[in-house]
């Protein structure tokens, strides 16, 4: 009620209540005493507020100061620190052979399509090869015509060695008889000119006995000539052979039929391309990397490579082969990488990412804000960390002494002083005392292995 009603009287104020029916002036001193009386006690009464509102803050701050901090806890465990940058590739055959033709001829057939899968030595076309067996025909008969020569040769050289054996034994009868001629001259019982008819007659054999001989040889000389000739000839059979053989189309690998170029009825020349065929017991892919990463990199080294075609598989690759030559302008440098495709499942044409993480050793990481800088240390390679310990039931800090090392992107490495699966603190209400009690926050990890726990950054406790 307003203060001017409380003290009017008439009205049923408080003035009517005190002093009933005075005289006007009496009811008029009155009424003001007691207004005035009234507006006292009310502000008596509000200047009592701020005492008690101290004291209530005052027994307020004592339960703050006695709370426990609360503190956000995460689990211990490696990564990397820095991301490897991730690689795109397309994937290819190992290898691919282009089957071509040796020779002229007509397609007569092809057995495989695009996508067949062929193996070493498998005939997969026929060209028309009439011209071919016709050239292997006359070399054929050539060569039996110089082996007729040749056996021709050497009856010849066998018919001389038989004269040279007959002159041979007339040689020597000669020769005895002019011995025995030359003994009856001595004895005067011959003339002499029978004696001399008898050396001319031992001399006329010497020479043709030599003469016989010659021809021997020059027969024998006939014979390695054709012989010669046979061999040249038969090497032109097999020559023959062979260029008949091109009309046979032969896969010379084993993979699978990825082109196909000609068809049955083309006339190919020496040289025409007939079908492709891919190696994809392998996979290959290259990738551009950046020359900043390529220290990380070496020749058998195994990567982490995903097929966006297969995207809940992970490969292994091995890294083959590193250009030694670099693009001048983007600087980057090409990097080989095989993937085992026994099963055959990955095809060419893939988009492959390729992560070369597996270069960097992964340490324990946790964000800086866990970590006090020791303000002795002037490089900072070493700080504390609290450790939770009884995370369950009764939570406390302990403090440990930690060898930091590298720093990238709010995080640290942590090179000796905290093991996998310990529980830390990573934001805390207020700076923490060693030995302290402290309360886990509801976004506060629960020690659990660390392989089942993937570590998300934690929001900002009250600070």
């Amino acid at each position: 009620m307003p203060l001017s009603k409380m003290c009017k009287q008439g009205d049923g104020g408080i003035g009517d209540y005190l002093f009933p029916k005075p005289s006007l002036f009496l009811r008029r001193h009155i009424s003001l005493t007691a207004c005035v009386v009234t507006v006292g006690i009310l502000i008596g009464g509000c200047g009592s507020l701020p005492k008690e509102s101290a004291e209530a803050e005052s027994k307020g701050a004592g339960r703050s100061a006695n709370a426990v901090t609360p503190v956000d806890v995460a689990i211990a465990r490696t990564e990397l620190l820095r991301q490897q940058p991730e690689y795109t590739g397309t994937t290819t055959p190992y290898r691919v052979v282009s089957v071509r033709s040796q020779a002229e001829g007509r397609v007569l057939s092809l057995n495989v399509d695009v996508g067949d899968a062929v193996k070493t030595g498998q005939a997969i076309g026929q060209l028309d090869d009439a011209i071919l067996l016709t050239g292997l025909k006359q070399a054929e008969a050539e060569l039996a015509a110089l082996k007729s020569e040749v056996a021709r040769a050497t009856t010849q050289i066998s018919n001389a060695r038989t004269e040279v054996e007959r002159l041979r034994l007339e040689l020597v009868q000669s020769q005895a008889d002019s011995r025995r001629q030359q003994e009856l001259l001595s004895a005067g019982a011959i003339a002499q000119q029978a004696a001399e008819r008898s050396q001319t007659e031992a001399r006329t054999a010497t020479q043709a006995l030599r003469a016989a001989t010659e021809r021997v040889r020059t027969e024998q000389q006939a014979v390695a000539a054709a012989q010669g000739r046979v061999l040249a000839q038969q090497a032109l059979v097999t020559e023959a052979k062979e260029r008949r053989s091109y009309a046979k189309l032969i896969s010379p690998i084993p993979g699978v039929v990825t082109e196909k170029i000609t068809e049955p009825g083309n006339l190919l020349q020496p040289g025409n391309e007939v079908v492709k065929i891919g190696d994809f017991s392998r996979i290959k892919v290259v990738v551009q990397v950046s020359e900043l990463e390529l220290s990380n990199i070496q020749v058998g080294q195994s990567v982490e490579v995903s097929l966006d075609a297969f995207a809940n598989q992970k490969y292994t690759g091995r890294v083959t082969r590193i250009s030694p030559t670099a693009d001048a302008t983007a600087r980057l440098i090409p990097v080989e990488v095989v993937i085992a495709n026994s099963d055959g499942k990955i095809g060419s044409g893939l988009l492959a990412r390729v992560n070369f993480q597996g270069a960097t050793q992964q340490r324990v990481v946790v964000p800086q804000t866990a970590i006090q800088a020791d303000k002795n240390s002037q490089e900072s390679r070493s700080g504390t960390i609290f450790v939770v310990s009884n995370t369950e039931s009764n939570p406390k800090v302990t403090a440990k002494t930690v060898t930091l090392g590298e720093k990238a992107d709010s995080k640290v490495e942590i090179l000796s002083g905290l093991a996998v699966g310990e529980s830390y603190v990573v934001r805390s209400g207020k700076p923490l005392k060693d030995g302290e009690t402290v309360r886990m926050s509801v976004l506060s990890e629960k020690t659990q292995s660390s392989s089942q726990v993937n570590y998300s950054t934690t929001s900002t406790v009250g600070v």
